[in-house]
């Protein structure tokens, strides 16, 4: 199987905060944001492994700063670690208030695991990372550290 440059999956969802997605004090709803998440870091594991996928794990939501109805949030999504069947898709959310002149802000980060499937909706093999760069290096055995950690886990249950 072919390896795969990061740059070929990464993907990015950006969208307008609305009053439907907040409680009544204007602060946007976590699930909201944890919900373009998914769908962002969906497609970059859809894009690398030209197949679906499905959400396994959820790892390390990290929240820096609030989000508001009226802000625009822009999620960005690449992989950084895949196995056989598996690939951690790290997601890197930012907040801009479009009405002022300050640059985007981190509002959170979280690392996806989804699972390739084949047309009868079993597990099947993922391109392999093409790793350019000393930091796709580092996020690679980070993500190897984790999906390790979380395998011992699963074995210990």
């Amino acid at each position: 199987m072919r390896e795969k440059r990061i740059a070929e999956s990464r993907s990015v969802l950006s969208d307008v905060m609305l009053p439907s997605q907040a409680n009544p004090a204007g602060n946007v709803h976590g699930g909201e944001i944890m919900k373009m998440m998914d769908t962002c870091t969906s497609v970059a594991a859809m894009r690398h492994a030209k197949s679906n996928v499905v959400t396994a794990r959820v790892d390390e939501l990290v929240f820096y700063n609030p989000i508001f109805v009226g802000q625009l949030v822009i999620c960005e999504a690449e992989l950084v670690f895949v196995g056989r069947t598996s690939m951690e898709v790290k997601a890197t959310v930012k907040v801009e208030d479009m009405t002022c002149e300050d640059s985007a802000k981190i509002a959170l980060t979280a690392f996806f695991t989804f699972v390739a499937l084949d047309c009868n909706q079993k597990p099947c093999e993922v391109p392999r990372l093409k790793l350019e760069t000393p930091e796709e290096e580092l996020a690679f055995k980070k993500g190897e550290k984790r999906y390790l950690y979380h395998k011992r886990k699963r074995e210990d249950i």
